[in-house]
């Protein structure tokens, strides 16, 4: 059982700080009505990853340079949407992801570790993170926690823009673009009735019940983690919402 603990840990740790940002992106995201604007950047950000795999470019810091570049690119092209064409932000996003997705395909079509590169981007490896992996990510979340709640840069559209392409950056490569978006909706979408503080707290709470259930099943089963913390993801937010619909309508 320690043994177990000890394999998942540095896996939970680098859940609990996708969520640290992750949860608070996916509360705006809801009120903002933009649901799938995270999947779209964390597309932009694994095409700017494969284009570094593909021009050999293997330092770790010119790969998350890439990474970071194509998804502040992608938030740029979609923070301009937002403000030129509103009405169709929804399809531009989602016009954006697709074309990505398939570029990304293109682009490994003829690579022999083109398959197992897209599977890693898509599902993530988090159960394989290191303590030393933790780093970096811990040190992109503390910068945008500090800007999103010390200086309120998420209020304006383009620092909102700025922050998801930082936080999405790194989490993309540790859990992949299902995960990411797990990260942002499900847990946002179980506390969407609740008031802000409180909200944030309970989203954090399904979050890290999700990340834990699903590492261990992971890990006793040998089940995919990112498919299944997905999926224990969902059976939290699934658990909690009808409680929140009964608390508010009783309210």
């Amino acid at each position: 059982m320690f043994d177990d603990l000890a394999i998942i840990l540095p896996a939970f740790v680098a859940g609990l700080l996708v969520l640290a940002t992750h949860v608070p992106l996916g509360r705006r995201v809801l009120e903002r009505g933009i649901i799938f604007i995270d999947i779209a950047i964390a597309q932009f950000a694994s095409l700017g990853v494969v284009l570094a795999h593909i021009l050999h470019l293997e330092s770790a810091w010119i790969i998350q340079a890439g990474a970071f570049a194509a998804a502040l690119g992608g938030a740029a092209l979609l923070n301009l949407s937002e403000r030129l064409w509103p009405e169709v932000q929804e399809a531009i996003i989602g016009s954006s992801f697709v074309v990505t997705a398939s570029l990304a395909l293109l682009l490994l079509a003829n690579d022999p570790h083109g398959g197992e590169q897209l599977h890693q981007l898509l599902v993530g490896q988090i159960l394989w993170t290191t303590w030393g992996d933790l780093l970096p990510l811990a040190g992109v979340t503390t910068l945008v926690l500090a800007a999103w709640f010390g200086f309120g840069l998420q209020r304006s559209r383009p620092g909102f823009y700025l922050l998801f392409a930082l936080a999405v950056t790194l989490s993309v490569q540790v859990v992949g673009v299902y995960l990411v978006f797990a990260s942002l909706i499900l847990p946002a979408l179980a506390v969407r009735r609740s008031g802000p503080r409180h909200g944030l707290l309970l989203g954090y709470g399904v979050g890290a019940f999700g990340y834990g259930l699903g590492l261990l099943l992971s890990l006793w089963f040998d089940l995919p983690s990112g498919a299944i913390i997905v999926c224990t993801l969902a059976v939290g937010t699934i658990l909690l919402l009808p409680l929140l619909v009964r608390k508010t309508a009783a309210a």
